[in-house]
């Protein structure tokens, strides 16, 4: 076999899987052989995805590359199909960055490493199958895989309330997946074929009923994982008891999994029920910022004020999906990518802290600035990319969101003006939050218990690689943005573009109160309608 044959995609799903599998056969007693193991197979998974994206993958190209499809169980309908465009690439190299960066930061696990490396491992495979899976069914097996590790690493190695948090995980997460499932079955069976393909299914026509069902079944499936409120409550449990790989990974890559889904899914193919709905969204991202954001300020915990920080710049990406435009889109995913970033640094520096202190408890630490200077310079850094502050990721994604949903010709002016302004309620409130956070940890009253004249050490040569490996592209994407921008810039034209040619027939189709106040598409000429229907037929 060729290089030019060589399954890329299939041998970087299945590489960390195959490794996992494999551990229990390596003899080692005390984890270190296996914690090396574990960090060679992430970083050779990293690389492998660098040099199959570097050499094989066209950036000016929207569609699909490295594409694979192999029958995989013909009675069931099920193919192993597979590819990667500019939506799922960025996406890709954030899941390979953030999971080898995780299996480094637990360098010091030492209950059950086997199981422990085992499972991270899985859970990379799982994650990455999601990213590039193109057949439905194989896309709601990796999306399930997924789920398991994540259960376990909060149970076996998170905090005190660490059962009651993962059940609360998988009972949200679980429950919502059936709705993939009964959503993506009625995809399949709708019509003269019977099909999983994730570009047939795009290419259907569902009448009108079961398309916006099918849609508000999948906006609540992907709403816990992104999560959307009020879908949103088992996060703070599950960040609050996670270990601090498990958060990075939460936060930087399982989070992102629905908002993807929510783009690949509800707008790519089904462009008309995301008609009725994308003001649905814009509003529902408008209360994940201020309601994110006020719960945020009102938590002790470190670890529940950045979860609720999350959700508050979820928020945006709901917005930027609901925009229309190409700026909107891609802003919504460099906001993905940048808050994965963002977010991995800042709960490692949470897990740092905390492994100094043993509390999460704001109002239990202070003055730790003194013993812990380096540590509160690169939480600094974290905090001010995360309040958008410009030269950060934060602030460009952010930007693109705003002026996206600003330029959008499809809504109404009044919609347009309360969204920017409830939004940027949500963003004067998110520096004020940070920086009583960095104050009450680093320059607040010193706690007694912290005993911080004995030895508490600052961040060690290994804590403040994987800071580094995380805050570089942020300050690099946030000065020079094509950095990310460029790897889907060709795929946001056309998702924005596939989204429109939708409104003036749906328009035309359902001149109602709703399209008259919120939308702007009805206004359009009649013989552009007429032309656009007559496309569409």
């Amino acid at each position: 076999m060729n290089a030019i044959e060589f399954p890329w995609l299939t041998a970087i799903i299945l590489l960390p899987l195959v490794a996992a599998l494999a551990i229990p056969l390596i003899p080692d007693k005390e984890g270190r052989t296996v914690r090396w193991y574990g960090l060679g197979v992430a970083f050779a998974d990293f690389a492998l995805m660098i040099y199959a994206f570097w050499y094989k993958y066209d950036f000016q190209s929207s569609t699909l590359q490295l594409v694979e499809n192999y029958p995989w169980i013909p009675q069931l309908g099920l193919h192993w199909a597979v590819g990667v465009d500019g939506l799922s690439m960025p996406l890709l190299l954030l899941t390979g960055l953030i999971n080898t960066l995780a299996i480094f930061a637990a360098w010091k696990v030492t209950t059950k490493p086997r199981l422990f490396y085992g499972l991270m491992l899985a859970m990379y495979s799982a994650q990455l199958g999601v990213f590039v899976a193109q057949d439905l069914l194989l896309f709601f097996l990796m999306w399930e895989i997924e789920l398991v590790p994540v259960y376990l690493l909060i149970s076996i190695w998170g905090g005190q309330n660490r059962r009651y948090a993962a059940i609360k995980f998988i009972l949200y997460t679980a429950a919502a997946s059936i709705f993939i499932l009964i959503a993506g079955f009625a995809m399949a069976f709708s019509g003269d074929t019977v099909t999983f393909d994730m570009a047939t299914l795009g290419m259907k026509q569902y009448p009108k009923t079961l398309e916006l069902l099918v849609y508000a079944g999948f906006l609540i499936a992907f709403g816990v994982k992104l999560p959307i409120f009020p879908l949103h409550t088992w996060l703070p449990d599950a960040h609050g008891e996670a270990s601090a790989p498990g958060s990075m990974i939460l936060a930087g890559v399982l989070l992102k999994m629905g908002g993807y889904a929510l783009i690949r899914f509800n707008v790519e193919m089904l462009p008309n029920a995301h008609v009725t709905f994308a003001p649905v969204l814009a509003v529902l991202g408008v209360v994940n910022i201020v309601y994110g954001a006020c719960c945020a300020f009102a938590q002790t915990n470190l670890k529940r004020r950045l979860a609720y920080s999350s959700i508050a710049h979820m928020g945006f990406v709901l917005i930027g999906i609901a925009s229309y435009t190409e700026l909107g889109i891609s802003g919504a995913v460099l906001q993905m990518v940048s808050h994965g970033l963002i977010a991995a640094s800042l709960f490692f520096l949470s897990g740092v802290t905390y492994d100094r202190t043993h509390t999460l408890m704001m109002d239990k630490m202070g003055g730790m600035a003194k013993v812990m200077p380096k540590t509160f310079a690169l939480f600094t850094i974290g905090s001010m990319a995360s309040l958008a502050l410009p030269g950060m990721s934060g602030f460009v994604g952010e930007l693109m969101v705003f002026l996206g949903i600003a330029s959008s010709d499809v809504y109404s002016s009044s919609f347009k003006v309360v969204v920017v302004l409830l939004s940027a309620v949500g963003v004067i409130l998110t520096p004020i939050y940070l920086l009583s956070m960095l104050r009450q940890v680093f320059y607040g009253e010193q706690s007694q218990d912290l005993h911080l004249d004995a030895v508490i050490s600052d961040v060690k040569p290994r804590e403040i690689f994987i800071t580094a490996c995380l805050l570089l592209p942020i300050i690099g994407i946030g000065f020079y943005p094509k950095l990310a921008t460029q790897t889907y810039d060709v795929k946001a034209v056309e998702l924005a573009a596939h989204a429109r040619q939708v409104l003036p027939v749906v328009a035309h189709q359902q001149p109602s109160s709703l399209y008259s106040r919120i939308f702007s598409a009805p206004t359009l000429a009649t013989s552009q309608v007429e032309s656009s229907i007559n496309i569409s037929e």
